[in-house]
């Protein structure tokens, strides 16, 4: 008797499924709406003043309008995906980074230090990009270099996009001084800016070498046996490439040309540092950097300027289906704003968090943050929504508003998996990692997190944290 073998959709068609069932929801979902106020340049909400609507419920063709407005208000970083991805195809052409890699893959084959260090070292920098300068869109240059790295030194794809995907989204979920999150949140709770450190540091410690410990276990998995891996297939077709790209017997040669190539590209990396920490860059900013690089590394690797402009014309081409991604993921927000189900959500999930208890209270305002990220996946934009709801129902529940504010961060460890997040499905578009295969191997660490979260929710309350 043959089994019957479920099979997961493919990203678009997953990510499609959602809008259609978002769009559901709006009919069955009551329109509802909180006034906003401005507070220091920021729009929160009004406590007490949700209100329900009339209706706005999505239609058959609302659907399909959906993308393209997710297209408009993503364009900034699907812009910026097509320019890094331009960029790094330049770099790419340069056989710059094919003779870094061998060299690497040389290197790691003989060195235990470098074998036990090199995924431990690169996730805890990402971490701490996460939970300082708040790195989230930052990941996605990155994910270009690592993950051909990763396939070199025998790991897969999965390995190569969690190190910056899951390592920053940990730091940003557990940060101790990430304005995006902590800052905005401290601010319009009233909580003393980036105060509470002492704890969020423990928070962050613990979370980051859970992340670290998950992704050995997993890479001591697939070492053991390759074909254990969700995405062995692929990367074997992708190795094959990677190779041929090779120069022709020369890949194992770091020539004078190929290494200031490379410290250009390092130096770019460094500015990208300072100009986020400094001189609070953004995307425009950083896509016009990585622009740049692309030119200046094209130059130096003698490529003529014909054969700048088709790599960078190939590179972006390349990434026309990210970008599709990345404009259904936030179709998905549009279609819930634009049916008013968003503030009827929180309105309904309030009561929820009341309990006898401070510690339950603390852990099921865990758990609303976790369901309205779903839908609100940003950081500041969350804190805006649900911290000026959240902060007077912690006081009601005899929950710290700082402990508070940490139960909003832990939602955000959903990030790493949410098909909703257009910088998550980016960056496993760039990776080449099917959704569907990435939530297959990650789904065990959201619970590991899930239980985590709960748990270091308890002291706090036990030793009045304020």
């Amino acid at each position: 008797m043959s089994k019957l073998k479920f099979r997961v959709p493919n990203t678009y068609l997953l990510i499609f499924s959602l809008l259609i069932i978002i769009a559901a929801l709006t009919w069955i979902i009551p329109g509802g709406q909180y006034e906003r106020t401005n507070i220091n340049g920021r729009e929160v909400v009004v406590q007490n003043s949700f209100k329900y609507i009339d209706n706005n419920p999505q239609g058959f063709f609302a659907i399909f309008i959906a993308p393209l407005k997710g297209f408009v208000e993503a364009a900034v970083i699907i812009g910026f995906v097509l320019i890094v991805g331009g960029a790094f195809n330049i770099l790419a052409k340069t056989d710059a980074i094919n003779s870094l890699i061998h060299k690497l893959a040389k290197a790691h084959s003989s060195s235990k230090l470098l074998q036990k260090m090199f995924i431990p070292v690169l996730l805890i920098m990402f971490s701490l990009g996460g939970a300082t300068f708040g790195m989230n869109e930052e990941i996605i240059p990155f994910v270009l270099i690592i993950v051909p790295i990763c396939l070199a030194l025998g790991y897969d794809s999965i390995v190569g996009v969690a190190i910056p995907l899951i390592g920053a989204h940990i730091g940003f979920a557990s940060a101790f001084l990430n304005p995006f999150n902590v800052g905005i949140a401290q601010g319009i709770a009233e909580v003393p800016l980036f105060s509470g450190i002492g704890y969020r540091v423990i928070s962050w410690a613990v979370s980051t070498a859970v992340a670290i410990i998950f992704l050995m276990w997993y890479v001591k998995k697939i070492t053991a046996n390759p074909e254990k891996s969700a995405v062995f297939k692929e990367d074997a077709e992708r190795r094959l490439l990677l190779k041929n790209e090779s120069t022709n017997g020369n890949e194992n040669i770091l020539s004078i040309k190929h290494k200031i190539v490379l410290l250009t590209f390092a130096l770019s990396l460094i500015l990208l540092v300072i100009g986020v920490v400094q001189f609070k860059w953004f995307i425009e900013e950083i896509a016009a950097m990585f622009f740049i690089m692309g030119i200046l590394t094209g130059i130096i690797g003698g490529l003529k300027s014909d054969e700048i402009i088709k790599s960078f014309v190939d590179g972006a081409k390349d990434l026309v289906g990210t970008a599709l991604i990345i404009a259904l993921a936030r179709a998905t927000l549009v279609i819930s704003r634009d049916g008013q189900i968003i503030d009827t959500l929180l309105y309904k999930l309030s009561p929820f968090v009341q309990s006898s208890s401070p510690i339950f209270a603390s852990q099921k305002m865990f758990l609303v943050q976790a369901v309205i990220n779903f839908f609100v996946h940003s950081g500041s934009g969350q804190a805006a929504l649900t911290m000026p709801i959240m902060a007077p129902l912690s006081d009601l529940a005899g929950v710290s508003r700082q402990t508070a504010i940490l139960a909003f961060q832990f939602g955000e460890y959903t990030n790493i998996i949410i098909p909703t997040s257009a910088v998550t499905m980016g960056a496993l578009s760039m990776a080449r990692v099917p959704w569907e295969k990435w939530a297959k191997v990650v789904l065990p660490l959201m619970f590991i997190l899930f239980i985590l979260g709960i748990i270091l929710l308890i002291p706090p309350n036990l030793m009045g944290w304020q």
